[in-house]
């Protein structure tokens, strides 16, 4: 997706000797709406024909694209706790997640009761580097017996493992960019 693209290159920043992408002036902290727009716009042309019933996302930062993306598909969105909490009742699925950017393991969960068997899901994601998350998301829904259309992701780092080993397990992943390289001194490469 060429406006994301190009946002990336005007406004993202590269840390940790090119092991970090920082987009969070317009996609994962401040967000741009107008952008998550065209984002969700994207996502449904790319998967609008395979009659999802559901996105499944993580908490926190794919809430807001999944939020987006569900107007287009026209249907609900759920996110993956990370934490359990008091209103949750009943029954869960869970999948622990090692988490890059935070460096600890979570155990995520999703109620049993929003996740059924008969639903065909998309997977929305800001982000796709070691595919923990995206990996996670797969085990609830196979737990849940649902079907998996695909995941529907903003941005990949190509050069990391996450997308080749999620596309070895016959997953359609669906990236808007895809980062071939990156580093302070040369910014940006896109596949």
């Amino acid at each position: 997706m060429k406006l994301l693209e190009e946002r990336i290159q005007k406004d993202g920043k590269i840390r940790d000797g090119g092991a970090v992408l920082k987009v969070d002036s317009f996609l994962n902290h401040q967000i741009d709406v107008e952008l998550y727009n065209e984002i969700g716009k994207e996502f449904f042309r790319l998967f609008g024909d395979e009659k999802v019933t559901k996105i499944l996302t993580i908490e926190a930062s794919g809430i807001g694209i999944a939020c987006i993306a569900g107007q287009y598909f026209d249907v609900p969105v759920i996110f993956a706790k990370k934490s359990k909490t008091k209103n949750i009742d009943g029954g869960v699925y869970t999948a622990q997640v090692e988490s890059f950017t935070h460096g600890r393991i979570y155990d995520i969960m999703v109620a049993r009761e929003f996740l059924l068997p008969t639903d065909r899901v998309l997977l929305i994601d800001d982000f796709l580097a070691n595919g923990a998350a995206l990996e996670g998301l797969i085990q609830i829904v196979r737990g849940a017996g649902a079907t998996l259309v695909g995941a529907g992701i903003c941005v990949e780092k190509a050069f990391q493992p996450g997308g080749e080993r999620i596309r070895s397990q016959g997953i359609r992943v669906e990236s808007l960019a895809r980062i071939r390289s990156m580093s302070e001194e040369k910014g940006v490469e896109f596949c």
